[in-house]
């Protein structure tokens, strides 16, 4: 028979059990919260939506309630606890019981595959964004407000990935290995045997570089490394088209190989001097640096902060300081004005408008932005900088006429602009002019130079507003999302628990959640 999900129906009143159990739960208050409140998270809508995710499904056993393993889910995040643990601690921890509805249970309430399987459903079926959207909409419900405007502040941080980062021959040697290791599964002896009749015998080492056993410190010795490691790769591919053609072309090892080719692609790049391959000068633009992680980048937050792995993004409710309505993981090479647009999808998706949107510099050109500014959101952000030295006049001492598409300098000469381009006086203009030593250190004959940004006009606005209190009030206000980051900082941690963006942007949307009950309680804490 297939299997039917059903609904969570646990009881409401606290037992004399329970009200002891609380008491001694005072500095964890979320196990109060969800024991308290898991009927209004849970409620009629939220569990219809949770059991539709099990129609279709195939046979077996029926599954546990979805409700109470999202729930599990849940607690999992908040106490950072581990698949293996989550079935032991439904047995041993009262806290986990009385959650869950199964205290004095003395076996555990599902097992480490179940809690694995309703994971990859919850990825599927978009569980977490789901329930982000229910607290969003609790907490709206207790402020007395509604998502028809909305206030809303965008920023990232870097996460780092799961997966082990390697360079080149360890990173080529690693995706051989894996083919191996399918190969030796298909033909049902050991990867040593293969290495050895595929003529491959580095992949026995212990590591690339101590099979290759070279001298690093000599000046070839990396293309000679890598001239053995590209040969035996290349020996291991006509050995797999003799012995395993019709495999080659079925998964997983069609994959695998096609790893393998990308990474010496990536990687190399031929030598100018002769002599086969050499490792690429410079860093491919998209290149993959884990083998085991695929989707993981090398990336940078700032100029000096690198990230090897993604980078996660948050949007805050400003109405609400510190209420999450939107995530989103990206590989951390990706610009940050990429999140903009599933980010802006998930805040419109019930016919909410962007009223207002905070934002660092690093998302001002996403064309999303553009257009949502085009129809009157606004769009608050610092200024690009000006650039100028010191004791010169800067960009803001200029006067632009955009209507007329002007711009006059301090000793009121105007020149016509163009957006993106660099307006130039003449030095007919400037060389005799009695403000020439505070506006330019280019030499006599030549004029001023003032390069005009494609979006002049609105970085002018910034300007101005930036001298202003109210502007700077405005953009002070940014601190909450700054503030959102850092709390799911605490809760996530800095490196990722999941290797792939799909599972890490799911991870993050339930650590989203624990931060919006973290937000609850205290709302209804006030509102009591």
């Amino acid at each position: 028979m297939p299997r039917k999900a059903e609904r969570w129906t646990p009881k409401g009143e606290l037992s004399s059990r329970e009200e002891r159990i609380l008491q001694l739960c005072k500095k964890r208050k979320l196990y109060a919260f969800f024991r308290l409140h898991r009927h209004e998270i849970f409620d009629d809508e939220v569990q219809e939506r949770l059991v539709a995710t099990y129609s279709g499904a195939g046979h077996g056993d029926d599954p546990k309630p979805p409700a109470q393993l999202a729930m599990a889910m849940l607690m999992q995040a908040a106490f950072s606890v581990p698949d293996h643990d989550v079935p032991t601690l439904t047995a041993v921890d009262q806290r986990w019981q009385m959650v869950l509805n199964c205290l004095g249970c003395e076996e555990p309430l599902f097992s480490q595959g179940t809690v694995y399987n309703f994971r990859m459903r919850a990825i599927a079926h978009g569980v977490g964004r789901m329930l982000i959207d229910k607290t969003v909409q609790l907490a709206r419900q207790t402020r007395g407000f509604s998502a028809g405007k909305l206030r809303v502040a965008f920023d990232s941080s870097p996460l780092a990935g799961a997966g082990r980062v390697e360079d080149t021959f360890n990173l080529i040697g690693h995706a051989a290995l894996e083919v191996l290791r399918t190969a030796s599964e298909r033909l049902g002896t050991t990867p040593e045997q293969i290495a050895d009749e595929a003529g491959i015998p580095l992949l026995k080492a212990s590591s690339i570089k101590a099979g290759l056993d070279l001298d690093w410190d000599q000046a070839d010795a990396r293309k000679r490394g890598l001239q053995a490691l590209i040969s035996q790769v290349d020996a291991l591919h006509c050995w797999l088209k003799q012995e395993l053609v019709d495999a080659l072309d079925l998964p997983p090892l069609d994959e695998q190989w096609a790893t393998v080719q990308r990474l010496i692609e990536q990687d190399t790049e031929p030598d100018p001097e002769g002599g086969g391959l050499r490792i690429t000068k410079g860093t491919a633009k998209d290149r993959q640096i884990s083998v085991t992680d695929p989707d993981m980048r090398h990336g940078h937050k700032t100029r000096s902060q690198s990230v090897k792995g993604y980078k996660r993004h948050i949007a805050v409710d400003l109405a609400i300081p510190g209420l999450i309505c939107a995530t989103k993981v990206t590989p951390a090479n990706q610009p940050d004005k990429h999140a903009v647009d599933p980010l802006v999808e998930w805040l419109e998706h019930d016919g909410a408008a962007l009223a207002e949107i905070h934002v660092d510099r690093a998302y001002v050109g996403a064309p999303t932005l553009e257009q949502r500014q085009a129809d009157g959101m606004q769009l608050i952000t610092k200024p690009y900088p000006i650039g100028n030295r010191p004791g010169l006049f800067t960009k803001a001492d200029f006067r632009f006429n955009f209507s007329k598409r002007k711009v006059t300098c301090p000793a009121g000469q105007a020149v016509p602009i163009r957006l993106g381009a660099t307006a130039r006086f003449s030095p007919e203009t400037c060389d005799p002019c009695p403000l020439r030593q505070r506006c330019t250190a280019r030499k006599k004959g030549r004029g001023r130079l003032l390069k005009v940004h494609p979006r002049e006009p609105f970085q002018s606005k910034l300007r101005r507003l930036s001298k202003t209190p109210d502007g700077r009030e405005a953009r002070r206000e940014r601190i909450a999302v700054e503030h959102g980051l850092a709390r799911i900082g605490q809760i996530q941690g800095a490196r990722a628990v999941f290797k792939g963006e799909a599972k890490n942007d799911f991870d993050l949307q339930r650590r989203a959640v624990v931060n919006n009950c973290y937000l609850l309680d205290q709302l209804w804490r006030e509102a009591a």
